[in-house]
């Protein structure tokens, strides 16, 4: 494929760029204003993306992938001239990562006009949870609940722990931008995406965004920080129906409540505790004083109310796929122009543009914006605003003084024992108990031996580590520990099947099963790790006793049930859980705590004490 090269006197340039923008005696504007008067209009073009990238096999280049439409690395790198990528997959060996972080930036030095370094960027990655489009299992980094384990502790100094040691992982392979935290609120039940916010509660939000802002960014972000993009603006929980806008049907978000400020409250938190980067979600607003259009689209939402209104100055970087119909995984995606879907390519651009936003995520199309500046539809002045904004961060991080990072190190400073232990006991502390009835939690970690055991949920080879005497007859079983999924309707499609959505209460064959487990075992304990606030009040009724988590390993379950080393239960549910899905239905999409008789409300749960 040809390159971007406009043609002009400045692309015709093969000498380095003059020592100042390397100088890191100048201050960082000077250094801006001079690396941004060398580049031509491809190399701005080229900024103004950030798409997904992939590792090949032992840290190679990958080529192309049709799974993920990625055209494959020297691509990228040296005709799209593109310099901001998504790491897709989990780390599985942080030497090996590091290393081929480092040949990124040393490919762009060496094959590069002006040697603009690589800012690599990460969807969250120390959890439990595995979705191509939201974020990533741990690998070898240190494995932490989800976001809302954090908020049913409620303690935003193990937030902002949890943060820096995330930010030491990050940096110890490369990664200098996190697409997280993600600050919406989960006021509409069904919606999918609840497992990475911190919960219902606008103030708690806003209070963990802040400590995590802080421990990834630092007071200040410089050259040991991990930028953070902090998403989705204006808030992507009042999505209609509980329905995800990543595609079609889930297109439109709601105020039925008239209560679109609530959602604002952890977005002005994060403005405050210094966010570098805001990402508008898909969703386009109905009934509203606002233009019917996906919020990236949406000039009065972008420039209006987050930049002139709330004073955001940073980078604006739009979700992933706004532009070009896409397929990943096999499914076909057409692209998330919600609202303007009847747009071309390149008028999907201008809007983006005119909008205030000053990045396309998801996206490998720098050719359309030299197109259009060369047909005079964007003034080159327009593409400085943003590319300013971009460079003056990576000069920020430090990129251009020394974009490498200690490969050998790597593997010392990733999933290390101390942080390891820090993820496995916040694991534990953010169980939440719902009942206990007659005390029967904590069990007895000697008397268990003696009976056997029903599991669900856990590998026989965790409870017969511990002792523990399984059988695969509830009918012979003295005690049933039970570890269910929070429930969720399947949807079809390679990719849309990654999304709990749709009921939140198990299917009735489902309950008659569980229930019968219930009659046959004395004693039956059963968790229910949350993704979303499930209807489960017979489960409440029917087992001795119920907790819920966030993200959790089977060792973990087995150490609150057994209350080893005086590990109990300390959280907090984030969110009313529902007493039926008729309540859900008619409850307001952007209204928190507002289903009829919630079978538990927010801030419940007992402790072994209680």
């Amino acid at each position: 494929m040809a390159t971007l090269e406009t043609g002009d006197a400045k692309a015709s340039e093969t000498s380095q760029p003059t020592p100042l923008c390397h100088d890191s005696g100048k201050s960082i504007d000077d250094r801006v204003s001079d690396l941004l008067s060398r580049m031509t209009v491809a190399e701005k073009a080229g900024q103004l993306f950030q798409d997904m990238i992939i590792m090949g096999p032992g840290g190679t280049f990958a080529g192309p992938s049709p799974d993920f439409g990625f055209v494959g690395t020297e691509e990228v790198l040296q005709h799209k001239l593109m310099t901001h990528f998504n790491l897709l997959g989990p780390i599985t060996d942080a030497k090996v990562t590091a290393e081929w972080y480092n040949s990124l930036q040393r490919y762009v030095l060496e094959r590069t006009r002006l040697g603009i370094p690589v800012t690599l960027s990460t969807d969250p990655r120390n959890h439990f949870s595995e979705n191509i489009g939201t974020g990533f299992r741990a690998g070898t980094m240190s494995l932490w609940p989800e976001t809302l384990g954090f908020a049913a502790l409620r303690d935003a100094d193990l937030v902002e722990k949890f943060a820096d040691i995330a930010r030491r992982e990050y940096l110890a392979v490369g990664l200098r931008l996190a697409l997280h935290p993600q600050a919406d609120l989960s006021t509409e039940y069904r919606w999918a995406r609840i497992g990475l916010t911190f919960g219902e509660d606008a103030q708690l939000a806003g209070d963990l965004v802040q400590a995590y802002i802080r421990g990834f960014q630092g007071k200040q972000l410089g050259k040991e920080g991990v930028a953070t993009m902090t998403k989705h603006f204006p808030g992507g929980g009042p999505q209609m129906n509980g329905e995800d806008p990543h595609f079609a049907y889930g297109r439109e978000q709601a105020y039925p409540g008239k209560n679109s400020d609530y959602h604002l409250l952890p977005f002005m938190k994060a403005i405050e505790a210094g966010a570098s980067q805001i990402m508008p979600y898909y969703g386009m607003p109905v009934g509203t004083e606002y233009e019917e259009v996906g919020f990236a689209f949406n000039k009065e939402i972008i420039t209006g109310l987050l930049k002139n209104k709330m004073g955001f100055g940073g980078i604006v970087c739009s979700d992933w796929g706004l532009i070009t119909d896409a397929q990943i995984l096999g499914q076909d995606m057409p692209a998330r122009a919600w609202g303007c879907e009847a747009l071309s390519e390149e008028e999907r651009i201008l809007k983006i543009l005119d909008a205030g936003c000053d990045q396309f995520g998801g996206e490998s199309r720098p050719e359309l914006i030299v197109n259009l500046v060369k047909d005079g539809l964007i003034p080159e002045s327009r593409l400085d605003e943003s590319v300013r904004k971009l460079l003056r961060e990576k000069f920020t991080l430090g990129l251009f003084d020394n974009p490498f990072v200690d490969a050998d190190a790597a593997a010392a400073v990733v999933g290390n024992a101390e942080f390891v232990k820090e993820g496995k006991m916040a694991q534990r502390k953010s169980y939440t108990l719902l009942t206990n009835k007659n005390n029967v939690l904590p069990l007895g970690e000697a008397d268990i031996k003696t009976k056997s055991v029903y599991i669900e949920g856990i590998k026989p080879s965790v409870a017969e580590a511990r002792g523990l005497k399984v059988t695969s007859s509830p009918s012979e079983a003295d005690i049933a520990l039970l570890r269910l999924r929070c429930p969720y309707e399947p949807r079809p499609g390679g990719f849309e099947a990654h999304f709990h959505a749709g009921s939140l209460e198990y299917p009735a064959q489902e309950r008659v099963r569980q229930s019968k487990i219930y009659r046959k075992v004395p004693m039956s304990i059963v968790d229910v790790y949350l993704d979303r606030p499930a209807v489960i009040p017979e489960i409440a009724d029917q087992s001795n006793a119920l907790l819920v988590s966030f993200g959790s390993s089977d060792d973990a379950f087995l150490d609150v049930v057994f209350g080893a080393d005086g590990i109990g239960p300390q959280g907090k549910l984030p969110f009313d859980l529902p007493s039926s899905m008729e309540a859900v239905m008619k409850s307001r999409e952007d209204v928190p705590f507002d289903t009829e008789a919630p079978s538990f409300h927010f801030g419940h749960g007992l402790t072994y004490k209680d």
